[in-house]
């Protein structure tokens, strides 16, 4: 079986964006484990002074779909290249999330209708997370 999930580094910002991601759109924790929890300790050096209570590793459900957080080993992270979806089933939901995602953060596209979505839109949150918002269009979605 193959799977693939994406893994989001947090710069030391980790525990704020799971509660973040849990009042704006319903994340549920599935485990969460700190750098001082680990069995192992990282080598010396490899992890920047005070991440030693960070996230070193999160499993986050939103909707069903997995997501992997940490805060990652120092504070020199950045989310370029690339924006996570988020569907929703109802315009209304997907105007809420949109504006809860958005506080703190930019719009980069409004919501509005679109040729594939009666209603879809861009925007940076407060981490620096790029995220489409749009609401499924159709049985199929």
């Amino acid at each position: 079986m193959t799977n693939v999930q994406p893994y989001l580094f947090f710069s030391g910002r980790c525990e704020e964006a799971i509660e973040f991601y849990k009042s704006t759109i319903g994340a549920e924790v599935t485990m969460l484990m700190r750098f001082s929890d680990s069995p192992d300790q990282p080598p010396e050096g490899m992890l920047e002074a005070g991440f030693e209570n960070k996230v070193m590793h999160a499993s986050l459900s939103i909707g069903g779909s997995p997501i992997m957080a940490s805060d990652g080993c120092d504070s020199n992270e950045s989310f370029k290249g690339f924006r996570i979806a988020l569907t929703l089933p109802t315009e209304a939901e997907t105007k809420r999330a949109f504006s809860a995602l958005a506080e703190g953060g930019q719009v980069d596209m409004p919501l509005d209708k679109t040729f594939w979505s009666p209603c879809f839109g861009m925007l940076t949150d407060k981490f620096g997370l790029g995220w489409m918002v749009s609401v499924i269009d159709g049985p199929e979605g």
